[in-house]
């Protein structure tokens, strides 16, 4: 099994998916202020039904945020959770799940009928959550930098919340995305647990 060589604070995928996700919001804010293009508006994730959807916007959906507090707490959480997972997998098989959990959402997305446009990394970044509760279920995570809690227990509840919010809280968040990054998370590590040449059969995805 691969072992990584030692813990980096922030390890090479996380530190550039921060950078990236950092320079977009820029980009939007800028464009937005002197009023030359709305960015979100082009690169989030809009439905078919809208007739603004293009395809492109499955990928670029998960670099946008709304606003600088949606983009501190996506951000804060792909470096607390991601950077444990990247030194874990390595960059290269971090990659494919953090990027697997966001397209996957997206296509979810998709599917809901009355979605309305959809920006933001949260879908990959509960994915990232759902595999480390997955990988350390009994390590605690303090809520609230205060409260310890098993992650098992918090990721359970943080569904939990988000299928209750999804079906009967109409505050324009995508809760379905979110459960949509975790979905396609469960079944990507599942299928990697499953793979019979082993524990680590993308061998091939090591840094």
């Amino acid at each position: 099994m691969y072992q990584p060589q030692g813990f980096r604070l922030l390890p090479t995928a996380v530190k550039h998916l921060l950078i990236v996700n950092v320079l977009c919001y820029l980009a939007y804010y800028v464009c937005a202020s002197q009023r030359i293009i709305n960015l979100n508006a082009l690169l989030g994730l809009w439905t078919p039904a809208t007739g603004y959807f293009r395809p492109w916007q499955l990928f670029t959906y998960m670099f946008m945020h709304g606003n600088l507090t949606h983009l501190f707490f996506n951000m804060f959480a792909l470096w607390m959770f991601g950077n444990t997972m990247e030194n874990i997998w390595g960059t290269k098989r971090f990659l494919v799940y953090y990027l697997a959990c966001g397209l996957g959402a997206g296509l979810l997305t998709l599917l809901i009928p009355g979605a309305a446009l959809t920006v933001g990394a949260s879908a990959a970044v509960y994915g990232l959550l759902l595999a480390f509760g997955l990988t350390f279920p009994n390590d605690y995570i303090y809520l609230y930098f205060l409260v310890p809690i098993k992650a098992k227990w918090f990721v359970i509840g943080y569904a939990v919340i988000e299928l209750f919010e999804g079906f009967f809280i109409n505050d324009g968040i995508a809760h379905f995305a979110h459960l949509g990054g975790m979905l396609v998370g469960l079944l990507l590590i599942l299928w990697w647990r499953r793979n019979p040449f082993g524990r680590n059969p993308f061998n091939h995805f090591r840094n």
